[in-house]
C-alpha cells in the first residue's frame, strides 16, 4: 500500500505559517499596548507630582507670582493634553489588538478543522492498510491452509 499522503498538506502548512504571523502580530500589538499603558502612567505620575509641587508651593504661604501661577497652568494643561492623546492612541492600540486577536482565533479555527480532517484522513489511511494487511493474511492462510 503507498503512503500516506494528504492532499492538503499544503494548505495546510500556509495556514500554519499565517497562523505563527498573526500570534506575532498580536504579541507586537499586546506589547505596543503594555507600553503606551506605561506612557500613561508616567504622564500621570508627572501631572499628580505638578499638582502636588504646585500645592506645596501655594499652601506655603509664599508669595507667587502671576508667571508662576501661568507657567504652572500651562504645564498642567500640557500634560492633561498629552495624557488624553495618549488614552484616544490607548483606544486605537485595544481595537487593532482586538482586530488582531479575532484574525488569529479565525486562523486557530481554521487551522484546527484542517488538522481534524488531516487525523481522519489517516485514520481512515490506518483502518485501510490494516483490512488490506487482514485480507493478505487471511489469503495467505487459506493458501497455507489449502497446501496441506
Amino acid at each position: 500500500m503507498k503512503k500516506f499522503k494528504f492532499q492538503l498538506e499544503a494548505l495546510l502548512k500556509v495556514t500554519r505559517r499565517k497562523k505563527d504571523d498573526a500570534e506575532r502580530q498580536f504579541a507586537e500589538v499586546s506589547r505596543r499596548l503594555e507600553q503606551h499603558r506605561a506612557r500613561l502612567q508616567d504622564l500621570l505620575r508627572e501631572l499628580q507630582e505638578g499638582q502636588a509641587e504646585y500645592s506645596e508651593r501655594t499652601s506655603a504661604g509664599k508669595t507667587i507670582n502671576v508667571d508662576v501661577i501661568v507657567t504652572y497652568n500651562n504645564f498642567f494643561n500640557w500634560k492633561r493634553e498629552q495624557i488624553e492623546q495618549q488614552q484616544q492612541l490607548i483606544l486605537r492600540t485595544m481595537q487593532e489588538r482586538q482586530q488582531k486577536l479575532k484574525i488569529l482565533t479565525d486562523l486557530m479555527t481554521y487551522l484546527k478543522s484542517i488538522e481534524q480532517l488531516k487525523e481522519k484522513r489517516l485514520r481512515e489511511y490506518n483502518e485501510a492498510a490494516l483490512a488490506e494487511e487482514q485480507k493478505f493474511l487471511d489469503e495467505l492462510g487459506l493458501q497455507l491452509s489449502m497446501r496441506k
